[in-house]
């Protein structure tokens, strides 16, 4: 049964400066009125549904973590590390589906803020083992608080029985389609 959405366009003076024509530069299309949009049939798709609840949820742990300037994939990074100290980056960037070169991105900015360090692997010169720092750990303790409040918004939004349902069944999906993986194209 195919279901038909529609939803208001946003006027372009709403939208972000990334969004806008000419990156943000009034391009006389501020006076737009909203425009109905049929999105039919997005909501049926499952793909579409899916990364549109990951943007709610991205969307919330932001909000819930903005004191602490981190986003989604900087915390996967830090919790893998806090319980992994010593691995390689390699192996973080296989566990997360995280490009190699995204993830050395990411290990850089963590270097930056003093939350995270590379060491050399004695047994292979081109690998680095990584770790916390003291700042990490003591960053991490208090983010874990406010990553517990967000998944607490996360399952009153679903609710307990939807939510024990839903883990399941997007584990099956992977399982069934396989894991992302660090090739694989957003």
């Amino acid at each position: 049964m195919t279901r038909r959405a529609t939803i208001p366009a946003q006027p372009a003076s709403e939208r972000s400066p990334r969004a806008r024509p000419g990156g943000g530069k009034n391009s006389g299309r501020n006076d737009r009125k909203n425009v109905a949009i049929d999105i039919s049939p997005l909501p049926d798709r499952i793909g579409y549904m899916l990364r549109r609840a990951q943007l709610a949820v991205f969307k919330n742990f932001v909000r819930c973590c903005a004191e602490f300037d981190i986003r989604p994939g900087q915390y996967a990074v830090l919790a893998v590390i806090e319980n992994n100290p010593g691995l390689k980056q390699i192996d973080v960037s296989t566990a997360l589906g995280i490009k190699r070169t995204n993830l050395v991105a990411l290990i850089d900015l963590l270097e930056q803020r003093g939350f995270a360090r590379r060491e050399p692997v004695p047994a292979d010169r081109r690998s680095y083992a990584l770790h916390l720092t003291a700042k990490g750990k003591a960053f991490m303790s208090k983010l874990h608080a406010r990553v517990d409040a967000h998944e607490r918004q996360v399952r009153t939004a679903l609710g307990e029985d939807a939510r024990d349902q839903l883990l399941p069944m997007m584990q099956r999906l992977i399982d069934t389609l396989g894991p992302a993986s660090t090739d694989d194209e957003p």
